[in-house]
């Protein structure tokens, strides 16, 4: 009976209408707003990557990425295994060793670039780190070592605004992770000699392939440099001291689903057809805005990142910061939980290394009518978890 008088309860006051598309899933993230099954009945299914139908799609794939990016035509870009982990994992493995290295990490996926370098690769490297919420001071750099950093920490919010303290006279390579950044933030590229994607993020395409992209500095490095430790076949970019042309040219190391390729051309169309990247951004930046002005309007809810010059555009991370609440960890659970089970959000709780919270995507594929809703029910979730946990005490 009690419980049956705790739902009728939750379902008088909660909001009545619910965000039209609930997945704000930071990875994968929600498909287009336009998004059909249908869209990919063109796909190249039961046919080889490397027939001229195959081979036609990657090379679209490719560039329609410089086109919407606006990415330099000097500079290679090439479809590869493993996601963005696998294109981090091949720059590294790949480039650095010439010289000295700075790891830097704010969150955890630059930890684990960290880790896979001092650790696996055991090069000379210097770890600069800061704390969830904040950011390393890029202007303490030396530009001159191998930088490895990610643009926009996906678990914790906080993303680099801008690239002006690289230098453009740098002797080192600029390696930058920038999976949620990409396609929502804008990307200097004469200040990025590689720089590492998925579709999964802000396209809301599927899994499993990685992007990368070589700027003329990068592949010199490749060219004439060769890594003391052996590399596995999925992460040879040469042969014979020598770019292998073909892989930024839709030639792939191994075999890419067409079907997912299929589903990132009719992306990129819908991109273009919100005004490209500056459509995208806006986009972002809109329902981004809906989050931080609801944390403005309360108390009890606050952005992660520190600085709001810092704060991310796709991967929105918060924090509770009500005195009440006894358990951080158990509230923002309970948070989650409540708005899955009313399908009002799905997927919302804060990464699993991050400090406890939740983490809300507005990449450009979220409707900003959806946050607005969404909001609603937040402010609904947290009054009855904060009930019920007093009640229960």
């Amino acid at each position: 009976m009690a419980n049956d008088h705790l739902a009728s309860r939750e379902s008088a006051r909660h909001p009545e209408t619910r965000p039209a598309n609930p997945r704000f899933s930071s990875g994968p993230c929600a498909k287009i707003p336009t998004f059909s099954l249908d869209q990919l009945s063109d796909a190249a299914l039961g046919r080889s990557h490397r027939a001229a139908i195959g081979k036609d799609k990657l090379k679209a794939a490719i560039e329609g990425t410089r086109e919407i990016l606006g990415i330099p035509a000097d500079y290679k870009i090439g479809i590869v295994p493993a996601s963005d982990t696998g294109a981090v994992e091949m720059a590294m493995w790949s480039l650095l060793g010439a010289r000295k290295a700075t790891m830097v990490a704010w969150e955890s996926f630059g930890a684990g670039w960290v880790s896979d370098v001092v650790k696996q690769l055991k090069i000379d490297a210097e770890v600069r780190e800061a704390g969830y919420g904040e950011i390393v001071d890029f202007t303490t750099i030396d530009f001159d070592t191998d930088v490895v950093f990610t643009w926009n920490g996906t678990t914790s919010g906080v993303r680099l605004p801008n690239g002006d303290a690289i230098p453009a006279d740098r002797a080192g390579l600029t390696i930058c992770d920038a999976t949620s950044a990409a396609f929502a933030q804008d990307l200097p590229w004469d200040k990025l000699d590689v720089t590492t994607f998925s579709w999964q993020k802000v396209m809301g395409g599927e899994a499993a392939h990685g992007m990368l992209i070589l700027s003329p500095r990068a592949v010199e490095r490749l060219e004439s440099y060769t890594p003391a430790w052996p590399l596995p076949k999925i992460f040879r970019l040469t042969k014979g001291g020598k770019l292998i042309e073909g892989v930024f040219k839709g030639e792939t190391i191994n075999t890419p689903s067409m079907l997912a390729v299929e589903d990132y051309l009719v992306a990129l169309d819908w991109a273009r057809s919100v005004g490209g990247l500056k459509g995208l951004m806006a986009r972002a930046d809109t329902n981004a805005m809906v989050i931080w002005d609801f944390c403005d309007r309360h108390d009890w809810i606050d952005n992660l990142a520190v600085d709001p010059a810092t704060r991310s555009n796709t991967s929105v991370c918060l924090k509770f910061t009500d005195e009440r609440i006894k358990d951080g960890a158990a509230f923002a659970k309970a948070v989650a939980k409540k708005l899955d089970d009313y399908n009002a959000a799905y997927d919302i709780g804060a990464y699993r290394d991050a400090p406890a919270g939740l983490r809300i995507w507005c990449g450009a594929t979220i409707e900003a009518a959806d946050v607005e809703k969404l909001t609603l029910w937040l402010k609904w979730a947290f009054e009855t978890v904060l009930a019920e946990q007093t009640e229960a005490a």
